[in-house]
């Protein structure tokens, strides 16, 4: 059982895994939920849940947002992001005690416009649409009451935004400094937006819609402030955010002038940093402020509009009153009715563009007219939406094809919405340079729209990286075994991608490795050679010594009298140098041996099958030394084995980062970068071996690893690395024993 902050109150709601709508245990309200893989994500969901709750919707978003970086198909994200952007603060109803949204922040755009709502339907359930269907058409209804009341207030020329009591309830001096502002400003002949006074006769009803009428219409913003807490009052700063986004939009129309007093002009909000603030205590503030506003608003006067008389006739007088009944039938929903009412209009004036709405209203079922926005498709199809462009005057004209415009691009964006989620799905699914390419085809078919043209740009570069990595692994591949061939044609495929994650630096390895196998074949050329040279000069002295010997018999046979002197110096002649058979096989050894007169060579090995397949490594008695030609010589052998290492060095940051150099019986064989796999294979000879491990260019820290190989092994491990030293960690051996 999982346990999540309720979104209303805060109170705990219980659920089990997977589910994606649950029921506050405080509250009683249904509600969704997000997507926790983890408890990070947890932790970033309940902290801007609780910044939403205390109305402070920027910082919120901010963190949602964020959520969305990381995973862009989690519905609850974007739903989240639409109860900030209208500013939806859930209230308790006393009635019924259940959580009602109110609207904070109201927008001319619709809510099912709004491309956050879209995305959270394409990525929701069906539980969770069901709800979020449900709490957006009762924000819709909410944000339609406030913008029918904010239509009918008069424009203000300023806004007085300003922080009107402290924590304690009392009055602050921000409040005394804005009514002096405001008596100013109206002396100067300006219609200015001041809440204290403003709204004072609006007790018990909504302040929103006024507020929001205000916003949109005040050409200037002036935000006064003595303490830089004021300034970021949740409910101040939600005025000044909302007019600063007014102002990017109005193309320079709209202007927000800070004005602070005894405080530090640092201290205002970052937001400010490109505004010039004004200081209340300077000599000549309110002239300077007040010559500015007029700059910007003009110079207060205000003319009582021009009204043109029209003479209405006895049959206009009998229409108007059953046009408005017609509309009010509209308004209830009974259309049959409301069509009747239009038709006597007609009937009277044919060419009553008021009265061919409404019967386009009535038959699309649409109660007031600016719903006519929220109709699923276009109707200037309608023959009544035809007469009443055609018979209406520019106004009406105006209008209803503003709501054409409306539905057509509402259609487009949902158009483009689901080819934005389709390619959003493909990218996340992506894997190869055919599937990165193909979703940047999607999104380019939807340029600017969203961040398509950014996210186009990431599959590019993501195919791209595809392509450079299947290189690099083709190059990987061929740097195995001990041709040189291999690690030619390694270096050949990294020079393609040269500066592609280390494709440089495995060119150098490359390069190292083929000098260490030439070496070693021209070692083994070298000794080849020295060898047969050996050979020869061993079978010239066994020549000699036994010519000699032949001499020796004639002599003894000849002169018998001297057998003593005879016999010692038979006993000299016969005693031949050994000769150094190691390093050849055991086959090669025995018969270099006899050759040199040698017939007593015995080997360690209690079996040797095939002796072409074992190696002298040690001889029982040294090269030059004299013996006869019976005594025993002892051959040490070995068998040729292949050893093949595998490390991973763990990947360390900082002053602990650095790559190990490895060794092999007091060679170099490589060294494994920091984070990184190492491999290497050779023939060697069985028995006992040494592997070092030191921080490459340092002989400390150091680790030694000794290796008993009877037969072809595999020794594998993990490098743990710090500063003082080098670990062997996960150690396996296929065959062999380690000490």
């Amino acid at each position: 059982m999982s346990v999540f902050k309720c979104k209303m109150c805060g109170g705990t709601v219980e659920f089990q895994e997977g589910a994606t709508v649950g029921v506050c245990a405080s509250c009683g309200t249904k509600q969704t939920l997000p997507r926790l893989d983890d408890d990070r994500r947890a932790n970033l969901y309940d902290r801007a849940n609780h910044f939403r709750r205390n109305n402070e919707f920027d910082k919120a978003a901010g963190i949602y947002e964020q959520i969305l970086s990381e995973d862009t198909t989690d519905a609850e994200a974007y739903w989240s992001l639409v109860l900030c952007r209208y500013g939806i603060e859930y209230v308790e109803d006393p009635a019924t005690r259940r959580r009602v949204p109110t609207v904070n922040r109201a927008q001319f755009t619709s809510i099912f416009d709004d491309d956050n709502y879209r995305s959270a339907l394409s990525y929701a359930d069906a539980f969770q649409r069901e709800i979020y269907e449900a709490e957006a058409k009762t924000i819709n209804d909410i944000q339609k009451g406030i913008l029918a009341i904010s239509q009918k207030e008069e424009p203000f020329d300023v806004f007085i935004c300003y922080k009107e009591t402290d924590a304690s309830g009392r009055r602050t001096p921000d409040s005394v400094l804005a009514t002096d502002l405001y008596h100013q400003l109206t002396q100067e002949g300006f219609k200015v937006f001041f809440s204290r006074i403003t709204l004072e006769d609006k007790l018990g009803q909504e302040y929103e819609p006024y507020i929001f009428a205000a916003l949109n219409s005040a050409k200037v913003m002036v935000v006064l402030g003595t303490k830089a807490e004021y300034f970021n009052a949740v409910w101040v700063k939600n005025e000044w955010s909302r007019y600063l986004a007014l102002v990017k939009q109005s193309g320079g129309k709209k202007v927000l002038i800070p004005a602070y007093r005894d405080m530090d002009p640092y201290d205002l909000p970052e937001e400010f940093s490109h505004l010039q603030a004004q200081d209340m205590s300077k000599l000549g503030f309110m002239q300077d402020l007040i010559r500015g506003i007029k700059k910007i608003a003009g110079d207060g006067t205000r003319r009582p509009a021009v009204k043109e008389t029209v003479t209405v006739g006895a049959v206009n007088a009998n229409i108007a009153p059953i046009l408005k009944r017609a509309f009010l039938f509209l308004e209830d929903g009974e259309w049959e009715k409301a069509d009747e009412y239009c038709e006597q209009v007609l009937n009277q004036d044919p060419e009553n563009a008021e009265a061919y709405l409404g019967k386009l209203m009535a038959e699309l079922r649409v109660r007031r007219r600016e719903e006519l926005a929220d109709c699923d498709k276009p109707f200037d199809g309608n023959g009544n939406f035809r007469k009443a462009v055609r018979f209406g005057d520019e106004d009406i004209v105006s209008e209803l094809k503003g709501y054409i415009d409306r539905i057509n691009e509402r259609i487009e964006t949902g158009r483009l919405q689901d080819v934005f989620v389709k390619a959003v799905g493909k990218m996340n699914a992506a894997s190869t340079i055919a599937d990165y390419l193909s979703t940047a085809e999607l999104f380019q078919t939807i340029p600017g729209f969203r961040n398509a043209d950014e996210l186009a740009e990431k599959c590019l570069t993501y195919a791209e990286e595809c392509r450079k990595d299947a290189i690099y692994d083709s190059a990987i591949s061929k740097m195995i075994g001990n041709e040189v061939g291999g690690y030619e044609a390694a270096i050949d495929v990294f020079r393609t991608i040269s500066g592609w994650r280390d494709a440089d630096e495995r060119i150098a390895v490359c390069r190292k490795i083929i000098e260490q196998i030439e070496a070693k074949e021209k070692s083994a050329r070298l000794e080849a050679a020295r060898i047969a040279e050996e050979r020869r000069i061993a079978a010239e002295k066994a020549a000699k010594k036994r010519k000699a010997f032949a001499l020796a018999c004639v002599l003894f046979a000849v002169t018998l009298f001297i057998w003593k002197g005879i016999a010692f110096a038979i006993d000299n002649v016969d005693k031949i140098a050994v000769i150094n058979v190691v390093n050849m096989t055991y086959t090669e050894a025995v018969n270099a041996l006899n050759s040199a007169g040698f017939t007593n060579v015995n080997a360690n090995a209690d079996q040797i099958a095939d002796g072409s397949q074992w190696i002298v490594v040690d001889q029982s008695v040294r090269e030059g030394k004299r013996i006869h030609p019976d005594d025993e010589i002892e051959l040490t052998c070995g068998t040729h084995c292949k050893l093949y290492i595998e490390l991973h060095s763990e990947g360390n940051i900082f002053f602990s980062k650095y790559d190990i150099t490895v060794t092999l019986d007091g060679t170099e064989i490589g060294y494994v970068e920091n984070g990184k796999e190492f491999a290497y294979s050779s023939d060697i000879l069985s028995g006992e071996h040494t592997l070092d491990f030191c921080k490459s260019g340092d002989p400390n820290p150091r680790c030694t690893k000794k290796i008993s190989v009877s037969g072809d092994t595999t020794y594998k491990c993990d490098l743990g690395h710090s500063a003082n030293s080098i670990d062997i960690k996960n150690e396996k051996i296929l065959s062999g024993e380690i000490s």
